[in-house]
């Protein structure tokens, strides 16, 4: 109510990592009994102030006010002991044990030295019944539904007293029904007093559950309102903003007319369904959407890391459907994964190793390595690149994140790969390499490659993209031409009506 300290407020919040500011004096105001929803694009700085929230992450600047009291949480568990509990996309649950178990995880009830297990089942099991989850707390997690694990981590909530309860993206995977549901129980939540951050980027949703909106864009709170001051409109041009700058790099070379790979109705439900595309030689396509939206999905099956269950792909007009990597690879299609330092690289290794590694048998001769032939071909590689600094001896963790990715290219330059699958290709990286990898990237489409590109980022795919296929909720929503599109154009495929 007007007039009252407010449940949560948080004050000119600042966080930097190095070469980009996550956050800058960011504030926003949560009361209890009402809902905050924090709407902004991928990198807008929302899971920032997320784990600023849950104690996860300590801000450079700014002050957080619990009623009225400055208290920052020092960690996770400090957060939760003040009454905040933070409910990720990526549920925090462990599916082996009960439902009881994850419900008090980290703070277990027990009886002298022993856990008092009829007592954590009893209390879970009423939690779970105000939210209307009536299942056995002794039933194991990965025996229940998604939306029905979503209820456990509100069960936990209630258990610990929770004031403030996030919610990311918590309809993400969601039927309608189970949405009904979890709104039904957000509302239950709200009239018992507890204060809610929505975090989503179904707008429809948004509107209709929140009481106040505030849109994060490039770290900064651009506007804050009641949510029903601003239609889906308005909020589409306030997440993007008015002009998104790039600078565009138009191709050299006009595609085939004939595709080299064709994607149809492939699906892996829940993650995607009855996706279609086409990618030819000479042209950069992107996949679009946000987290979430099934693009890396996609990108996993063409790549043989994950199979699909339905749907079919050609590969120079014939049937391509690899098994796994190594098959794919030999069908001279490759994939540059976002977490380079977790897929794609040995960080322990040296650069040369990690180059020449997927075309190892290239330099073997009698059982053994041509150690002069596999330096000669890496360093070349490396060239290609314009790795800094080009000593391919060098350990590959000891280089700058943009440098790693370069290594990353320039072990599939080596492999001579038709098809390249770039998933965020500059995430992490600085300015200055970030320009470097756009136009390799270009180049290898003007060389007569495929280029398929994964993006987050607007302004990237807008600078680079030859065609753009929008995805929603696993699904295709849309395609685009890449030259004199607006951004808005791609946000509402993105985000939907």
């Amino acid at each position: 109510m007007a007039g009252l300290v407010p449940l949560l407020s948080l004050q000119d919040i600042t966080k930097r990592y190095p070469g980009v500011v996550a956050l800058d004096r960011v504030g926003l105001e949560v009361e209890a009994g009402s809902v905050h929803a924090l709407v902004g694009e991928n990198g807008a700085g929302k899971s920032t102030l997320l784990r600023i929230l849950a104690g996860a992450e300590s801000p450079d600047a700014g002050r957080l006010m619990w009623d009225g009291v400055a208290s920052m949480p020092a960690s996770p568990r400090v957060a939760l002991e003040m009454g905040i509990t933070v409910i990720y996309q990526e549920l925090a649950l462990v599916p082996q044990l009960s439902a009881a178990a994850n419900v008090f995880l980290g703070m277990e009830r027990g009886r002298g030295w022993r856990l008092d297990d009829r007592a954590m089942a009893d209390e879970a099991g009423a939690a779970m019944r105000t939210l209307g989850l009536d299942v056995d707390p002794a039933t194991p997690v990965f025996r229940l539904s998604i939306a029905q694990r979503q209820l456990v981590e509100l069960a936990r909530a209630l258990t610990r007293n929770a004031r403030l309860i996030a919610l990311d993206e918590p309809t993400a995977t969601l039927t309608s029904t189970e949405v009904d549901h979890l709104f039904a129980q957000v509302r239950a939540m709200t009239t018992a007093g507890a204060g809610i951050v929505f975090v989503s980027h179904r707008l429809d949703e948004v509107r209709a559950v929140a009481d106040r909106i505030t849109v994060l864009r490039d770290g900064q709170a651009v506007w804050t309102g009641a949510a029903g001051e601003v239609d889906h409109d308005r909020l589409i041009e306030l997440m993007v903003g008015r002009r998104v700058e790039y600078v565009r790099l138009p191709g050299t070379r006009q595609p085939d007319a004939a595709a080299v790979l064709e994607v149809r109705g492939l699906s892996r439900p829940p993650r995607f369904r009855d996706v279609s595309f086409s990618v030819r030689r000479g042209e950069i396509v992107a996949l679009a959407g946000l987290v979430g939206a099934g693009r890396s999905e996609v990108a996993r099956c063409l790549a043989g890391a994950d199979r699909w269950d339905a749907g079919e792909a050609r590969l120079g007009g014939e049937p391509y459907r690899p098994r796994n990597p190594r098959e794919a690879v030999a069908s001279r299609i490759v994939y540059l994964p976002e977490d380079r330092k977790r897929d794609g690289l040995i960080m322990g290794f040296p650069v040369r190793a990690n180059i020449t590694l997927p075309v190892l048998k290239r330099f073997a001769r009698w059982g053994r390595v041509d150690g002069r032939a596999e330096r000669t071909a890496a360093q070349a590689s490396a060239d290609a690149v314009h790795l800094r600094p080009p000593d391919t001896a060098r350990t590959t963790g000891t280089l700058s994140g943009g440098n790693q990715q370069k290594v990353v290219l320039a072990k599939w330059l080596l492999a001579d790969a038709d098809v390249l699958i770039f998933d965020e290709p500059t995430r992490g990286v600085d300015v200055g390499a970030k320009v470097e990898l756009h136009q390799q990237i270009r180049a290898l489409a003007d060389a007569g490659k495929a280029v398929l590109m994964i993006s987050s980022e607007l302004p990237e795919v807008l600078a680079l993209a030859d065609r753009i296929i929008v995805m929603r909720e696993g699904r295709v929503t849309g395609e685009l031409p890449g030259e004199g599109v607006a951004a808005e154009a791609v946000m509402a495929l993105a985000v939907g009506p």
